[in-house]
């Protein structure tokens, strides 16, 4: 009982940012560094969904990966349920589809490296997980190929040079998906500095071992 209550204290955190970044990734980031227009380039979705990462591996260390699992599940359901009346359907679906794929390897690769240096399962995790994620989000809420899915942006489909400067140019969807990834990394190792913190905190229970 006292886990399950622990374990449940995540779920409404992991919720919060699959619909906050559901909504987000609507919204290009409409600023411009160094003739650079970063709304070529990012949503402010980028910004908050590696949060989900976080509270994935606190939830692994503290409880273990059965009980990561059901936080991502339970982030799934609630999540996805509540993003289909804050973002159009096909947004909904492939954030789902790519967040449970990615959480899922998440806990997987965090399981796998646990027991070597403190940074390494939290940050290879969120890394591998990410890019596993960002392909298949892109892919199902932009590509072409999955309009069975419901309707895309024009803008999105519109072509653009590559980051907005490279002579190559590619669906504007693409510079999108190489931009996120590139915060999702940047913000994976901003990530381990609130982790690092909270590993005093949340010491692993005695049945947080990987299987």
């Amino acid at each position: 009982m006292l886990k399950t209550r622990y374990t449940l204290a995540y779920v409404p955190l992991m919720t919060l940012v699959v619909v906050a970044s559901n909504f987000l990734v609507q919204f290009p980031l409409n600023a411009t560094i160094a003739g650079i227009n970063l709304a070529d380039i990012l949503t402010w979705g980028a910004f908050s969904y590696p949060i989900a990462f976080l509270i994935t591996d606190l939830t692994n260390r503290q409880f273990g990966p059965q009980a990561a699992r059901k936080v991502v599940f339970a982030g799934f359901v609630v999540g996805v349920a509540l993003s289909f009346f804050t973002s159009v359907p096909r947004i909904a679906i492939a954030s789902g589809s790519a967040y449970l794929a990615g959480q899922l390897l998440d806990i997987a690769v965090f399981n796998r490296l646990r027991r070597q240096a403190w940074w390494r399962a939290p940050l290879l995790g969120s890394l591998i997980g990410s890019a596993l994620d960002t392909v298949m989000f892109f892919s199902l809420s932009f590509a072409a190929f999955f309009v069975f899915l419901g309707p895309n942006e024009p803008f999105a489909l519109e072509n653009a040079p590559i980051f907005g400067v490279l002579s190559t140019e590619a669906p504007r969807w693409f510079s999108w998906a190489l931009g996120d990834f590139a915060v999702k990394m940047l913000v994976g190792l901003v990530m381990l500095l609130p982790y690092g913190a909270l590993m005093n905190v949340l010491r692993p229970m005695q049945s947080a071992v990987a299987r």
